[in-house]
């Protein structure tokens, strides 16, 4: 697991390979991550968006944009969090993403990044 805290938003990501749903010989490798977001300030936040900047071993680069985090835009008060699983597919059997959220402080509209740490998405076998 990976943790970074920015503007007092603590973001800690675990991920999983998913044999089940990947296909090594048509290089299709399907990764899930947990993605905890913690609220270590002393005012509510909101999540309002993402960025994501994915990587694949072969040098392949990807972003994704967009509203909200699984179709949501949750509002985290002092001392919660909000958890929630996503899924990213690769054309190799290792490779990393990283990015940042949007968010905002409802209490004065004041608008911050928060940054998500750069995590690994491998294959088992390949820590071997």
């Amino acid at each position: 697991m990976v943790t970074t805290i920015t503007d007092g938003v603590k973001v800690s990501v675990e991920t999983i390979y998913q044999p089940e749903y990947s296909n090594p010989a048509n290089d299709h490798f399907m990764f899930a991550y947990k993605v905890k977001i913690e609220n270590i300030s002393d005012y509510a936040v909101q999540l309002l968006g993402r960025h994501w900047y994915i990587f694949d071993s072969n040098g392949a680069k990807r972003e994704v944009e967009g509203e909200g985090v699984v179709g949501q835009q949750p509002i985290i008060e002092p001392g919660h969090a909000h958890e929630y699983v996503s899924g990213c597919n690769l054309k190799t059997d290792m490779g990393s993403m990283k990015g940042e959220y949007q968010m905002i402080r409802p209490m004065d509209n004041f608008t911050f990044d928060v940054k998500i740490p750069e995590f690994y998405l491998i294959t088992p076998y390949r820590m071997n």
